[in-house]
């Protein structure tokens, strides 16, 4: 399994960027994203709960998702997470999730923990003006989400733009990849999908040399055991 991480501002195109990757393989693919791993809250009353800083790195369960990663890469299904914006609560469905060929983790913070990036075979970062960004979160928030242009607007001067100053944009340092003017970027998709492809092939065909070298390995023990249980044979006869 390849797994790619998505990292930039709100509003980026970073879901657009990963359905667009996925579209493009002819493979498995999955996409995760941060969101689903908020921090569950239920005990705070739904005004608190509006309250909180959903920009943060502290806001998302970490453990939670690198173990759910960790267990993909090992080659174990999981079950799907998933968050409810409205009422701002986990909503996790539930359903099985198997292991794909491509993983596409995508999120705000999706470089800040060194167990997940160390996973990674692919970090790409959407390098967008955080004007366009800001458009593009109050459309999306305003029919997805069913906020308020208001709420939004508070939102992204209390904690958006602070920890996008403070965390995100530093996190074209730890990118591969800078992918400009959002997810619809063509020539960025091609280049990703072509190295995806690449790599993928040449996991398969290590993977398949391994369990050739083994098999191999099988028969000669085999062997060494067969000629050695003749020789014993050959000597108690001779004994005999």
């Amino acid at each position: 399994m390849v797994i790619v991480g998505i990292c930039g501002a709100s509003g980026s195109g970073k879901s657009t960027l990963a359905k667009r990757i996925r579209e493009s393989l002819s493979c498995s693919c999955l996409i995760i994203g941060q969101d689903c791993y908020y921090r569950n809250h239920p005990e705070l009353t739904f005004e608190q709960r509006t309250k909180l800083n959903y920009d943060e790195p502290a806001i998302f369960d970490f453990d939670e998702m690198y173990e759910d990663v960790a267990r993909l890469a090992r080659g174990e299904a999981i079950t799907r997470k998933g968050y409810d914006y409205a009422k701002h609560l986990r909503a996790d469905p539930g359903d099985r999730i198997v292991p794909p060929d491509v993983l596409i983790l995508e999120g705000i913070h999706m470089f800040y923990d060194t167990r997940l990036t160390d996973l990674m075979a692919l970090k790409v970062y959407m390098h967008v003006d955080t004007d366009v960004c800001l458009l593009r979160r109050i459309k999306r928030d305003m029919k997805a989400r069913g906020r308020s242009i208001d709420s939004v607007s508070e939102q992204y001067l209390a904690t958006v733009k602070p920890m996008y100053e403070k965390y995100v944009c530093n996190y074209i340092k730890d990118a591969d990849f800078a992918v400009m003017r959002g997810g619809k970027n063509g020539p960025a998709i091609d280049a990703i999908s072509a190295y995806l492809t690449t790599r993928l092939l040449a996991e398969r065909f290590e993977a398949t040399d391994h369990r050739r070298q083994a098999e191999e390995e099988r028969r000669d023990r085999e062997k060494e055991k067969a000629e050695a249980a003749a020789k014993q044979e050959d000597a108690a006869k001779q004994e005999a």
